[in-house]
């Protein structure tokens, strides 16, 4: 019934409306975990895919460029090739429902409102790797192994490099998104530019699953609008002016002639690295080890267009570019700058997450794999026990305490440690303890303490189990009489000895002498 092209229409502007009236109802709903959130951002963009697609089809029905919308108006007109017949065409129409029905006497009327509602409980399936935790984390471990096995990834360790001074992952994650640090020179080789771009497609997919509704072709326009003001101007960090079309080696040399003073200090570098220096210079790559690093010593003081013949390999003499070359050099220069404009802003988007991963990972560094995996799962636990409802009254007639799931606990533990049991204690304040574990407990917690202070009582062992301020004061009175009948008495117990090794006490020993007998 609804193959009419009028038909179609109208069920497509119905089913927007119903689509714009289900996105409200969507965003209506408090969600509490980050991955309810994720999924509606999800299932509201898929809504918004539908609406983009069905209102092109209505543009182009609306445009009518088969002129077939214009002839099914006018066959409901009645216009035909020999005249206008309204009734007839009403007729037409008429038989045509009748024989529907006829031919189909069992079809059931279908609820369309069941089948948008089932829209708002589905759960996109969105693909997060292990390391990414459903979007709070990045995963870079491959784009890490690929930078530090480029050259434009290895740092500068003065003459030597050595195999153990790659950075870390840790270290990598505050440099991925700074490439403005990067020489020009390395930026300009094979290797850089398809990880810039493999460094790009990544971000804007971990974008696209983390933040669904955000219009990331608007951002980039506005990213390429600002890069081609700065490109013009030759203030695009890291490439400094924009229109240079000097020769740049096309592949770096991977050694820095400023580290090295002499010939045999050039030496320790080695033979293949000797080579591969001396070919992208164009420059002969046999002999000794020594006729190789003296070769390549000249080019410290020495340009390359001054240099002998001789020095050079058959047909490799490095040119001077020519225009053509200079512009090529120039274009793709510019998308990899342009890459690295889409990337920081990208970085800039995704700080928090940034942020989040740097945590993880020093985190991850101190634990061991029983721990990670652990941690993992309680992680899961509380996601399941985040999507719970949480506005469910929890029954609990007999008022039993709760335990450390938020639910009443068994209450054969509530009477295996006595939890009926009421214990009042006036040095609290009358404060009620329920157990005889919290309320033996509780003598040695911060509410009893402070209550013998504000009583000047010592909190000590004579005073467990006592409650009674009355009963305090009193033991408290007994014992410092107990304390004044033992107390030292140095007059009669200092013991003193003469120098033929008698022994009095204090007070005999210096009466004696004052007396001059000792």
């Amino acid at each position: 019934m609804s193959s009419t092209l009028l038909e179609t229409t109208r069920a497509s502007h119905e089913e927007v409306e119903r689509l714009e009236r289900l996105i409200v109802k969507e965003f209506q709903n408090d969600l509490t975990s980050s991955k309810d959130r994720l999924l509606q951002s999800h299932r509201v963009r898929n809504m918004i895919d539908t609406i983009v697609s069905t209102s092109h089809k209505l543009v182009d029905i609306y445009e009518d460029k088969d002129h077939a919308r214009k002839d099914e108006i006018a066959a409901l007109g009645g216009q035909t090739t020999s005249g206008t017949n309204m009734f007839s065409a009403f007729y037409d129409r008429l038989k045509e429902i009748r024989e529907y029905h006829r031919r189909h006497p069992a079809a059931r009327v279908v609820d369309v409102e069941e089948q948008y509602e089932a829209l708002l409980k589905e759960e996109p399936v969105i693909e997060f790797t292990g390391e990414e935790a459903h979007g709070k984390y990045l995963d870079l471990h491959e784009l890490y192994n690929q930078y530090i096995n480029a050259k434009f990834g290895m740092p500068r360790s003065g003459k030597k490099e050595s195999e153990d001074s790659h950075i870390e992952y840790s270290t990598y994650l505050n440099l991925f998104s700074q490439p403005q640090k990067i020489d020009r020179k390395l930026k300009l080789t094979r290797q850089y530019r398809e990880y810039t771009q493999n460094l790009l497609e990544y971000l804007v997919y971990f974008f696209q699953r983390t933040e669904p509704l955000q219009d990331l072709d608007k951002i980039f326009s506005k990213v390429v609008t600002e890069f081609e003001e700065q490109w013009k101007d030759g203030k695009v960090p890291g490439w400094g002016g924009g229109q240079e079309t000097g020769p740049v080696p096309a592949q770096d040399t991977s050694i820095d002639l400023d580290y090295y003073t002499t010939v045999e200090e050039l030496m320790q570098v080695g033979l293949e690295k000797l080579k591969e220096a001396l070919a992208s210079l164009g420059l002969k790559t046999g002999g000794t080890l020594q006729q190789r690093a003296e070769r390549l010593f000249l080019t410290k003081h020495i340009p390359l267009e001054k240099l002998e013949k001789k020095h050079f390999a058959k047909g490799s003499r490095v040119p001077v570019q020519n225009g053509a070359a200079a512009l090529k050099e120039n274009i793709n220069s510019k998308e990899v700058a342009l890459m690295e404009a889409k990337i920081i802003k990208l970085c800039t988007l995704l700080s928090e997450t940034i942020e989040r991963t740097k945590e993880n990972v020093e985190k991850k560094q101190a634990l061991t794999y029983e721990e990670m995996e652990s941690e993992r799962q309680e992680e899961e636990m509380q996601a399941e026990s985040e999507s719970d409802d949480d506005d469910q009254q929890i029954y609990n007639p007999l008022k039993l305490p709760m335990g450390w799931d938020g639910k009443p606990i068994p209450y054969w533990l509530y009477k295996l440690h006595g939890l009926g049991q009421e214990f009042k204690c006036e040095i609290c304040g009358n404060y009620s303890y329920w157990g005889r574990r919290a309320y033996e407990r509780h003598f040695k917690e911060f509410r009893h303490q402070h209550g013998m202070r504000c009583l000047n009582i010592p909190n000590t062992k004579n005073f467990n189990e006592i409650t009674s301020i009355e009963e305090a004061k009193e033991l408290w009175k007994r014992i410092q009489e107990r304390q004044g009948i033992n107390k030292w008495r140095p007059d009669l117990e200092e013991e003193y000895e003469d120098k033929e090794g008698n022994i009095y006490n204090k007070k005999t020993f210096t009466d004696l002498q004052r007396q001059g007998l000792i």
